[in-house]
């Protein structure tokens, strides 16, 4: 066994089959004692799928409490996955903390080569290493993950998630290995962070409010990213996000506002504060980009729908690896956009410069 979870449950945790799998008052259990339920006998430990889930008529008070110590490691065999390998899902007062060195091993590297989400819209998705769905009051704290298959975590539906201690490793080739993704979910915080991958650093989705980020290291990878948005019907509003305190280390943007053009239907992306950043031999430290589509057949005959509104960038200081070092490239125009204490030099002959367009004070 190179790895294991224990916990003390209040309530039901139960498989995605209905199934109870253990119910006790402050009375400690291991992924051990339920092998039967997630393992064939004599396989690894985690090399199946594992999926906590509450039941409905929990008393109040009642909470969930998970240890993860050592590895856990993924199988490599897609088949043997759904969307995800560990989700918790309909959990309410869940902490998820790790103990010595506490690892989440996606082996992803066997997989990325059957990725092809980066080059085709209808790609099949990989699944996600952790996914926290229709959670609330959950903190999850002192876990590395490695090596996703695709994201390492995502949020999905929450509210009042916090995140703290995260260590976050993958190569800067591998693909779609967001760090931390949010959507439709509310009240979440990310602080004393780590992250090193292959793609965003730290993502935020349509239906998302409420999202404070402070003191994350990020690189390599592409950055702090807003969206992408506008690329479905009926996308939720982004409103009320504050960044702080990040470090980005040769990554492919610092801070991102990314939306799709030919949106469906309207969207809002709106009070916004990214400040007291640190680039360092950063591409494009300060970024709107409301033409994005990462495709080769991009029409680019349309404007986004989704509008930006009121957003601050303030005390950004740094070098960019590149001359443009603020791009704000807006379809309509983006309202009430304010660069305060910006202070980028470009690493190469000459100073750096600035782009904008439709994007008004």
């Amino acid at each position: 066994m190179e790895g294991s979870v224990r916990g003390i449950w209040h309530g039901d945790a139960v498989d995605p089959a209905g199934d109870v799998l253990h119910r006790a008052d402050e009375v400690p259990w291991s992924l051990q004692s339920l092998r039967h339920h997630f393992l064939a006998p004599g396989k690894q430990l985690c090399s199946y799928n594992f999926a906590v889930q509450a039941r409905h008529g929990r008393e109040k008070g009642e909470s969930f409490y998970m240890l993860v110590q050592g590895t856990l490691k993924a199988a490599t065999d897609l088949r043997r996955f759904g969307n995800d390998w560990i989700e918790f899902g309909w959990v309410k007062d869940l902490t998820v903390a790790g103990q010595n060195n506490a690892i989440i091993n996606g082996q992803g590297a066997a997989s990325w080569p059957f990725n092809k989400c980066p080059i085709r819209k209808d790609c099949k998705v990989l699944p996600i290493s952790v996914l926290f769905v229709n959670n609330q009051n959950t903190v999850v704290r002192d876990i590395k993950s490695v090596n996703s298959k695709f994201f390492h975590i995502a949020l999905l539906q929450s509210k009042n998630m916090k995140l703290i201690n995260i260590q976050i490793n993958a190569p800067e080739n591998s693909p779609n290995t967001d760090g931390i993704h949010i959507e439709r979910s509310t009240g979440v915080v990310i602080s004393d962070t780590r992250i090193s991958t292959g793609d965003d650093c730290i993502s935020i989705g349509q239906g998302s409010d409420n999202i404070d980020i402070a003191r994350v290291h990020c690189g390599p990878g592409h950055g702090m990213s807003i969206g992408s948005l506008g690329r479905y019907v009926d996308e939720g509003d982004v409103t009320r996000v504050h960044v702080r305190n990040m470090t980005f280390v040769g990554t492919m943007n610092g801070v991102r506002i990314k939306t799709w053009e030919n949106s469906p239907t309207k969207s809002l992306a709106a009070h916004m504060l990214f400040e007291n950043m640190v680039m360092k031999d950063v591409q494009n430290p300060i970024i709107i980009d409301q033409k994005y589509c990462p495709y080769y057949d991009c029409e680019h005959k349309h404007v986004s729908g989704v509008t930006l509104k009121d957003i601050t960038f303030k005390n950004i200081k740094g070098t960019s690896s590149m001359p443009v070092a603020v791009l704000l490239r807006c379809g309509v125009p983006c309202q009430g956009v304010v660069l305060q204490d910006v202070d980028l030099k470009y690493m190469g002959e000459g100073g750096s410069s600035s782009k904008c367009e439709n994007a008004m004070a």
